[in-house]
């Protein structure tokens, strides 16, 4: 009798070719399928929530499998833990119900995007943020500025390659910026949370809100660009390192 097993995944993401299985290239889904296939003995397609693209982690990725093996959620997060690299960790195991697929049934996303603000890198965190060194950003006016993305919109704007899905609509729950306290006071983060995201949403919005965040544009463009709706009047696509997918939210 086939069950369904639910997974939260952390994952450094930067020896990764991003989620998807790519031939020829380490990818995370390939990588926790070899496992799985170890664990079972036999090869099982993993469902993850969201395709993250080449060098972005996680900090709570959800993956589904269907399986006719009798092993306990718990054991099963004990075995990919001995089994995956040590930049994978299955934080929790639990069974779902029959039908459950992470990717279809996820209803809120929610991305970080982490900004090491400074005039020299930070020789730790090179691959885990990035590194903004032409002057001090203003946090609080790309807090501002965000605050025009919340709610139901067309967001095709902020998508790369546009059209890549049948619409652009996309509903924003929450969008924040903030200089952290210190001692982290060089470090900014960009939360945003919406029912889903377009190809490269996340990182353009990001890229947007650093010209408005050194004083190049003001505010209100947060809000002109949606009207726009043409991907060449927004910020730049920053580098995928510093994004973070962090929590997906079910029924």
């Amino acid at each position: 009798m086939s069950r369904t097993i639910k997974l939260t995944v952390a994952y450094d993401g930067t020896a990764y070719a991003g989620w998807q299985r790519q031939p020829g290239k380490p990818t995370l889904q390939d990588t926790i399928e070899q496992a799985l296939e170890r664990i079972v003995g036999e090869r099982i397609i993993v469902a993850g929530s969201g395709r993250t693209d080449s060098g972005v982690h996680a900090l709570g990725q959800v993956v589904s499998f269907h399986t006719a093996a009798r092993l306990a959620p718990l054991a099963f997060q004990r075995a990919f833990n001995a089994e995956l690299p040590r930049d994978i960790a299955v934080l929790n195991a639990e069974e779902a119900a029959p039908g459950f697929h992470a990717r279809k049934q996820a209803k809120r996303k929610r991305y970080r995007y982490i900004i090491h603000n400074s005039r020299t890198h930070d020789a730790f965190g090179q691959y885990r943020a990035w590194h903004y060194c032409f002057g001090k950003l203003d946090a609080e006016a790309m807090h501002r500025a965000a605050q025009h993305w919340v709610g139901k919109h067309d967001f095709r704007t902020f998508e790369s390659q546009w059209p890549q899905r049948s619409s652009s609509v996309r509903t924003v729950f929450d969008a924040a910026c903030r200089r952290m306290p210190a001692p982290r006071q060089k470090q900014l983060e960009f939360e945003v949370e919406a029912d889903g995201f377009l190809y490269n949403m996340v990182r353009t919005m990001v890229g947007t809100l650093v010209e408005i965040g050194r004083h190049r544009k003001p505010e209100s463009w947060a809000a002109e660009l949606l009207e726009l709706g043409d991907r060449k009047h927004a910020g730049m696509k920053v580098p995928s390192h510093g994004l973070y997918l962090v929590s997906v939210d079910y029924e």
